[in-house]
C-alpha cells in the first residue's frame, strides 16, 4: 500500500489513479524521498519518464508554497508567540537552500516583528558576517532585540566554532547600542538549533 508520501505526490500529479501512484513512487525512489524531489533542478526532473514542463512546475510550486505558508504567519507586527513559531518560520526560509544565508529577525520591546532581513549570503560551506551591518539594520528599524538565523546547506544543525565567536562578536555589538540578542538558531535538515538553550548566548 503507497505510504503518505507517494499519496500526496500522486494527488499533485493528477493523472489516473493508478498511474499517478506508480509515477509518485517512481520518482521519491529515484530522487531518494520527497525533500531531493522537491528541490531537483528542471533538467532532472524533465529526464524522468511521465514528467513534462507542466509536472515539473507543479513539483517546483510545492515548497515555494509552503515557503509563503510560514512566512505569511510571522509579518510585520505580529508577536513571536514562542520558540517554536521562529523555528518553523525560519526552517521555511532556509532549510532548502544549497548556500548559507545569514539572516535577522528584529523585534520591538514587545517581540513584535519589525522587520526580517537577509544580510549575508554565502558558499555551500560558510558566510562573511559583518556586525556594523546587522548593528546598522537594527538601528534603522528602531528594534529592541534581535534574533540571528542562518543555514547550514550539509544538513547538521549543530553551531560551529565560527558560529559561536560571530555570535559572541554581534552580541558584544549590539549590547552596545542597548539591543539584545534573543537567539542565535541554525537550521539544519528538518530541524533547528537553538544557541540559546545550549546557554552559548
Amino acid at each position: 500500500m503507497p505510504d503518505s508520501d507517494t499519496k500526496l505526490l500522486a494527488a499533485l500529479l493528477q493523472g489516473r489513479s493508478d498511474t499517478s501512484l506508480e509515477l509518485a513512487g517512481r520518482l521519491l525512489g529515484t530522487f531518494g524521498g520527497l525533500r531531493p524531489l522537491l528541490q531537483a533542478d528542471t533538467a532532472r526532473l524533465l529526464a524522468q519518464p511521465g514528467v513534462g514542463r507542466v509536472l515539473a512546475g507543479r513539483i517546483h510550486a510545492v515548497p515555494e508554497l509552503g515557503r509563503r505558508y510560514f512566512e505569511a504567519s510571522l509579518t510585520r507586527g505580529d508577536a513571536i508567540r514562542s520558540p517554536a513559531d521562529t523555528e518553523t518560520y525560519l526552517q521555511a526560509r532556509l532549510q532548502h537552500l544549497g548556500h548559507e544565508l545569514f539572516c535577522c529577525l528584529y523585534l520591538d520591546n514587545r517581540h513584535r516583528v519589525l522587520s526580517f532581513v537577509e544580510l549575508f549570503r554565502g558558499t555551500i560551506d560558510g558566510t562573511s558576517v559583518y556586525p556594523r551591518e546587522v548593528v546598522k539594520e537594527a538601528l534603522a528599524v528602531n528594534a529592541a532585540a534581535v534574533i540571528l538565523a542562518h543555514n547550514h546547506p550539509s544538513g547538521v544543525a549543530e553551531p560551529s566554532q565560527a558560529d559561536e565567536r560571530i555570535t559572541r562578536r554581534l552580541r558584544s555589538a549590539l549590547e552596545l547600542v542597548d539591543i539584545r540578542l534573543l537567539d542565535h538558531l541554525i537550521i539544519g535538515a528538518g530541524r533547528a538549533t537553538s544557541m540559546a538553550s545550549r546557554g552559548l548566548i
